[in-house]
């Protein structure tokens, strides 16, 4: 696919998706989000990619948050039916945080500079969120006088619980890149970007060579388990695990172990 504000890279079952609207900064406008939207669903299609990496392109900015003359200037005619069918129209803005929960594969965030708004939307979607020294966080939608309607209110008290989240929001602050590590919004901090994008795709490897199946099967069962009992998470890993049990990378596994090399896993 062709793409103006997005850029693909993959390499060694590792894709880059960069976000790459860089004179608005990032901000997100119902083009750009279309386009995170395909990406992603083009690189989870892809079966020679198994964990994907997203990051900007952009100097100064992860993302700036909403473009909000792009969003003003959409019409409403302040009748019931309008407003009512402003989700739809507005869909791939939402979309584009759904999806990276919604696709198989691992998705971690390499964060630099600043992530405002949608961007924390975005980043709260993902599995992993790495930064660098430089990154600042803020949920800016009360300060605009707007409710976060992205996604980031239900899935950022999974990440960070209910007083770090609820003080976010209401405090529109901006916090720096220590605090968000304090908070538990980020697994680690690295001195620049450069180190950021090393150390995300270090780690990405790291899960890309494990059995491909098994890490989606646990990305499913890690998404569904947040919503359910125990033994309903446990009960969907174990019906996962028993396809598992017939796959050809656990023999190469088992082989592997014998022959004392390394595996390499298919996905099958």
């Amino acid at each position: 696919m062709s793409y103006r504000f997005v850029e693909i890279t993959i390499e060694d079952r590792v894709a880059s998706i960069g976000l790459n609207r860089t004179k608005k900064l990032n901000a997100l406008n119902l083009e750009f989000t279309s386009e995170i939207v395909r990406a992603v669903h083009e690189v989870d299609e892809d079966d020679h990619v198994n964990v994907i990496i997203l990051k900007s392109n952009v100097d100064t900015a992860f993302c700036s948050g909403l473009d909000l003359k792009d969003f003003m200037s959409l019409e409403l005619d302040g009748k019931a039916r309008s407003n009512l069918n402003f989700p739809k129209t507005l869909k791939d803005l939402f979309d584009c945080c759904n999806v990276l929960e919604e696709c198989r594969k691992p998705v971690i965030a390499a964060v630099h500079g600043v992530c405002i708004g949608g961007g924390l939307d975005i980043i709260s979607a993902c599995d992993i969120r790495l930064c660098s020294e430089d990154a600042s966080f803020s949920l800016r939608e009360a300060a605009i006088g707007l409710v976060a309607d992205m996604g980031v209110l239900q899935r950022l008290p999974l990440i960070i619980g209910q007083g770090f989240a609820r003080e976010m929001a209401y405090t529109a602050r901006f916090y720096s890149s220590r605090e968000a590590e304090g908070m538990g919004l980020v697994n680690a901090v690295y001195e620049d970007r450069d180190s950021l994008i090393k150390g995300a795709r270090n780690l990405a490897f790291q899960i890309a060579e494990n059995a491909p199946l098994a890490v989606q099967g646990t990305k499913e069962v890690f998404n569904y388990s947040r919503y359910v009992s125990v033994h309903e998470g446990m009960s969907l890993a174990i019906h996962k695990n028993m396809v598992l049990l017939t796959s050809e990378d656990l023999l190469e596994a088992a082989a592997a172990f014998m022959g004392r090399r390394k595996p390499t896993f298919k996905g099958r």
